[in-house]
């Protein structure tokens, strides 16, 4: 069996099979085999591979239980923007935990780092009259904000208004209403997914999508002549809302066509849909704006926001709703009573502070600005894969890139079965990078600490594994 074949095993589920480069397993990976159900992980091959097991962060890298040092090319899970090794953060998590470890945000109550990391979100956010809601993940403020989208539309007396639109491609969290949204296959197999009333529309990639001869003027239009024909087919007076990632992360960091959400939005206002942005992965700087929405000229109605929002130091996120929405919220409490929604720890003071420091630390080293400079760097350097056998596309802003593989030769897709974006992820790894592959498609999402020399490692440790990738596709069967 060739390499090509083996990491193919991976591919069924997108899995890249870490640890796969350990020649023998320790005492601790057989623990975690014994003891541990991994999230997004093919379960079986994890019985036989085992995981990557990392012990320490510094700076953009991490270090496994070897000492093997790796450049983190994707922040974690998007997370880790200011790094491995930030000690302001620290120190705020511990001056928090000996100060107020833990209080709550029901029934008029608050910690006050509460209150400041609030007013400090709404300051930014392009949202007029912003409210801020915290939950602990992406995922939480995904179901937050649908439960808020359905209270809203009831306290308008459009109760009716209930089905949520959500792309292909799109990733919107593992819980039952994150996973419905999500259009990725995987998501819904075997869990009786998706939920009643969501509804998926074509992913607005225009590389992959569009037509034979099709201009992306004319596949925007085909997409809005779908989406209208959807619309007018459910009911307009049906239909809540619709839900997009400004750039859609874990479907390949695909950058919508140009001029589709402008589009959208058009024909969104007519029907009487709200927009909710999925800002998990874009906000806070990734895409060199506080949020993906502003790079993207998007004008949602709310916003969930996460992983940068701590550094992801801390689990925290947050709903960002615009005073439109609160107004109804408002009203509608003040006939039903205390507004039904919340967690144990919305609000957590220990992640509070965590946050209020990153955003600090954002605002201290003009992070928009920083993220917009480094991610001109790091397209230039990515712009010369575009010539590299195996790369048929290379896509994204800010620190945050996509690279798509295809078979250069005969300009298709490879064939599933071979797992080449599992082969790369695979190889990367083995050269010291770790980055993710979603299918046939690399993501990069580096720390906004990175330098311009470590760019140029982590595309240089990249173009290696495309080049040995090559040479074993190369290979006779």
């Amino acid at each position: 069996m060739t390499a090509a074949h083996e990491v193919a095993k991976n591919e069924k589920t997108g899995n890249s099979g870490a640890g796969t480069d350990a020649p023998a397993l320790s005492e601790q990976a057989r623990d975690d085999i014994r003891h541990h159900l991994h999230s997004q992980t093919n379960l079986r091959l994890h019985q036989a591979r085992g995981p990557l097991i990392v012990s320490r962060g510094e700076g953009i890298h991490v270090f496994d239980e070897q000492g093997r040092k790796y450049i983190e090319g994707m922040s974690g899970l998007w997370c880790a923007s200011l790094g491995f090794s930030n000690q302001r953060l620290v120190e705020a998590a511990a001056r928090q935990l000996r100060r107020l470890p833990y209080y709550h945000t029901f029934n008029h109550r608050v910690p006050d780092v509460v209150v400041q990391l609030a007013s400090r979100i709404a300051a930014i956010a392009p949202l007029p009259e912003a409210k801020v809601f915290f939950a602990s993940s992406g995922s939480e403020a995904i179901d937050s904000m649908v439960k808020m989208t359905w209270y809203y539309q009831a306290a308008r007396g459009k109760a009716e208004k209930r089905t949520i639109i959500a792309h292909d491609k799109g990733f919107h969290g593992s819980t039952v209403m994150g996973s419905s949204l999500s259009g990725l296959p995987h998501m819904h197999r075997a869990f009786g997914l998706p939920l009643p009333g969501i509804r998926h529309i074509e992913c607005p990639h225009f590389y992959k999508n569009g037509r034979p001869g099709e201009s992306e003027a004319a596949f925007v239009a085909r997409l809005m002549t779908q989406l209208e024909q959807l619309i007018v087919a459910e009911g307009a007076e049906t239909i809540a809302a619709l839900i997009s990632e400004p750039i859609l992360g874990a479907g390949g960091v695909v950058v919508p066509a140009a001029g589709y959400f402008e589009a959208l939005q058009g024909l969104l206002r007519k029907h009487d849909i709200l927009l909710l942005a999925d800002e998990i992965i874009c906000g806070f700087g990734r895409t060199g704006n506080w949020f993906g929405a502003e790079t993207m000229a998007l004008e949602p109605d709310m916003m969930a926001c996460a992983k940068s929002l701590s550094s992801g130091y801390m689990p925290i996120s947050c709903v960002i709703v615009s005073g439109k929405i609160y107004a109804e919220l408002e009203h509608q409490s003040s006939m039903l009573g205390p507004f039904g929604h919340g967690f144990t720890y919305s609000g957590h003071p220990v992640a509070a502070a965590v946050a209020l420091e990153a955003l600090t630390i954002y605002q201290e080293m003009d992070a928009p600005r920083v993220v917009g400079s480094k991610g001109e760097y790091l397209h230039a350097k990515l712009a010369a894969l575009r010539t590299h056998p195996l790369v048929g596309e290379v896509r994204g802003t800010g620190l945050l890139a996509g690279v798509e593989l295809i078979d250069k030769a005969s300009g298709q897709a490879f064939p599933a079965m071979l797992g080449v974006g599992a082969m790369v992820e695979q190889r990367t790894r083995q050269h010291g990078l770790i980055v993710r592959n979603m299918g046939d498609a690399i993501a990069l999402s580096p720390p906004f600490i990175i330098s311009d020399d470590e760019i140029d490692m982590m595309v240089d440790k990249l173009t290696a594994a495309l080049d040995e990738a090559a040479a074993e596709l190369a290979k006779p069967a």
